[in-house]
């Protein structure tokens, strides 16, 4: 059965300002409009704003929430649609693996004609390198792959369309996806990226996706594809006022079936947009428990630069960056290129903040965690930024690369917590499957010593005070150098602790600044970071 609205009931409820950039896919009927949509659920509760007549028999509307928080998830067909109906947004689609998944999600819904300019696919490498150049590295699936592709299809839209369409937002939505195969014995991963005007004739903005796809069947992984991209080209258009709900929204109906672990937002209509941020929003948000950024700010993935590579991973609060955390980050890489089988060459240390540790205070503080990220940027550091408080899950995460040694430095107490946490949690017989799960083969812990309270002994993995049930299974980690005591560390700087520093910075009382390095220093004074008391200066005229 079909809803009507009258037009005289929605022009009352709406305001002036809800009443522009409206897509058009109703007809006017005497004094009501039919909502001619064959999903209605999708619509249920969406508020419905009609504005200016197109023609006699033409009525524009668009979905419009109250509050953003109140985004409602709208279903991918209609999604498509009312990218379709809408008429100045025109490109093309490009897509590798996977079959054309997107494009045909648009051209099932219908009106196809009005948004797609071209759809390909170059699933012969042969084809595919005479479009788009030859990879050096022999991959396909990669990030320089899908810049090749939106490079070229967007450069076609500009050079042949520009003259004939000028009032129209181009766009060139392009992926490379590898899905699961018949053995399945690969999983589907992917990037997915899209090139696109915000304007008629202004410049471009870029979003590029990484995405693993989660389901355990061929033809659903090309579903979720489909989804995926539908949620990029919608997002894009709609959302973009409001980035986290951008990220957001790329998970809509698609919630356990993908995990997207990096997404990179640039162009002129987001330059005050933090990447880092957006990091941040996408581990908080749940679309991946890891995300990473470089010293420049840039949101990176680990199949482009650690595949096969050695890794060690220094987590901690850095609130601020410490003598200690900068001793923990030497002295961890030099005890672990104590192993003649890592190479300093393809060796990476990345310092880890967890939103564990982020939330301590209470709710996550997005400042907070852009004062620490400058900091870290700042002495030319790439970030993880992570959801894995419990440490297998990080491991598990980077085991998908391949990654040939893997080091975790951690603080004596935290390696306390984690025996302990494991050995009453796993009593009932599974106590070494536990263990298995941290201890595995290519991973080891490097174990920084601190101060017993009350006393000066340090305490360290040799005499941390260690359950008697367990003994036996610590005593074997030990002699298979799976756990390790780090060698070379600075004593004298192990009194200082970062919630004392920034207690001390927050009111700058004297003697903060000698417990972290210069550099660090001057940047909290000059940026007035972790709400350290700058001084204004006020003019009088």
């Amino acid at each position: 059965m079909l809803r009507f609205f009258h037009i005289k009931d929605i022009l009352a409820n709406q305001s002036g300002e809800n009443q522009s950039n409206l897509v058009k896919y109703s007809f006017l009927k005497k004094d009501t409009f039919t909502d001619v949509l064959s999903n209605r659920k999708a619509l249920k509760n969406h508020y419905l704003c009609a504005s200016r007549i197109l023609s006699k028999k033409q009525l524009t509307f668009q979905p419009f929430m109250k509050k953003r928080s109140a985004r409602q998830v709208i279903e991918p067909e209609q999604k498509a649609l009312e990218i379709n109906l809408n008429e100045k947004i025109y490109g093309t689609f490009s897509e590798i693996g996977a079959g054309q998944e997107v494009a045909r999600l648009f051209f099932q819904v219908g009106a196809a004609a009005g948004t797609i300019a071209k759809t390909m696919s170059a699933y012969d490498k042969t084809y595919s390198d005479c479009i788009y150049g030859v990879e050096k590295s022999g991959r396909y699936v990669c990030e320089s792959r899908l810049y090749k592709m939106l490079d070229h299809e967007y450069g076609l839209m500009e050079e042949r369309l520009t003259e004939h369409r000028p009032d129209a937002c181009f766009f060139a939505f392009a992926d490379t996806v590898s899905a699961i195969n018949y053995a399945k014995t690969n999983k589907g991963k992917g990037w997915m990226g899209l090139r696109f005007q915000l304007q008629p004739d202004g410049p471009p903005n870029e979003i590029v996706l990484h995405v693993k796809l989660k389901d355990n069947d061929n033809r659903l992984q090309q579903q979720a594809v489909g989804i995926l991209g539908t949620n990029l080209v919608y997002g894009a258009f709609h959302y973009a006022d409001d980035v986290e709900s951008l990220v957001v929204s790329l998970m809509d109906n698609l919630r356990d079936r993908v995990q997207i672990d990096l997404i990179r937002i640039d162009g002129p209509d987001f330059s005050h947009i933090d990447n880092r941020l957006v990091s941040l929003w996408m581990v908080r948000n749940g679309l991946t428990e890891v995300a990473m950024f470089d010293a420049d700010g840039r949101n990176i993935h680990a199949s482009e630069f650690l595949y096969k590579k050695n890794l060690l991973i220094i987590r901690g609060s850095y609130r601020p960056i410490t003598w200690v955390n900068m001793d923990m980050l030497k002295t961890g890489r030099d005890n672990f290129l104590k192993n003649k089988e890592v190479n300093p060459k393809k060796t990476f240390i990345l310092p880890e903040i967890t939103l564990d540790n982020l939330a301590s205070d209470g709710a996550i503080d997005e400042q907070d965690f852009l004062d620490r990220a400058e900091l870290l940027s700042a002495l030319g550091q790439t970030v993880i930024i992570s959801d894995c408080e419990n440490y297998p899950k990080l491991i598990q995460y980077f085991s998908d690369y391949k990654i040939q040694h893997l080091g975790l430095v951690i603080g004596v107490r935290v390696l306390l917590s984690i025996i302990n946490e494991r050995y009453y949690q796993n009593k009932e017989g599974q106590l070494l499957a536990a263990f298995g799960e941290l201890f595995s083969k290519n991973v080891k812990l490097f174990i920084y010593p601190s101060l017993q309270e009350g006393s000066a002994e340090l305490m360290n993995c040799h005499n941390v005070p260690i359950p008697e049930g367990i003994r036996f299974l610590y005593k074997h980690l030990l002699e298979n150098h799976q756990l390790e005591d780090i060698q070379g560390f600075n004593e004298d700087k192990l009194h200082i602790f970062s919630k004392d520093v920034l207690r001390l910075l927050r009111s700058d009382e004297p003697g903060w600044d000698k417990m972290v390095p210069p550099k660090v220093a001057n940047l909290i004074k000059e940026k007035c970071l972790f709400n350290f008391p700058c001084q204004r200066l006020e003019f009088e005229y």
